[in-house]
């Protein structure tokens, strides 16, 4: 993340995201609090976030939209409960991102085989490497 601009926006996408289903989940807005602590986020900005409206940005870094896609499926996760309407926003969420569909596909099979969602990073990226080839 280059500019505090740019963590806010994600965050702003992930809050986005989190509320597909019409509701934020108690586990869903911790694991935003984290991912905010993270990027240094302070309490207050990070609590006005749920007031703002999401401006879309493009991420140029594949790797920072790679991690953008795998925040965004952990806190379709984190609930414990896949609504069809995040499964459906987070597949288009990736196309608009320029991620490969079957790549993400991919990932999110293995994130409901895994417990607790969690994939080893290493097999994330090698994922998307794969498609490449």
């Amino acid at each position: 993340m280059n500019t505090q601009t740019d963590k806010i926006s994600l965050l702003l996408e992930m809050i986005a995201f989190s509320t597909i289903d019409g509701k934020l989940h108690k586990r869903e807005h911790e694991f935003l609090w984290l991912v905010a602590q993270e990027l240094q986020i302070d309490v207050v900005t990070f609590q006005d976030l749920f007031h703002q409206e999401i401006k879309p940005t493009v991420i140029k870094s594949e790797f920072q939209r790679i991690q953008q896609f795998y925040r965004l499926a952990l806190i379709m996760h984190c609930d414990g409960v896949l609504h069809e309407k995040e499964a459906i926003a987070i597949q288009q969420i990736s196309i608009q991102m320029g991620l490969n569909p079957a790549a993400t596909k991919r990932i999110l099979d293995l994130m409901k085989k895994a417990p607790n969602a969690i994939i080893d990073p290493k097999l994330l990226l090698k994922v998307f490497q794969e498609q490449h080839n």
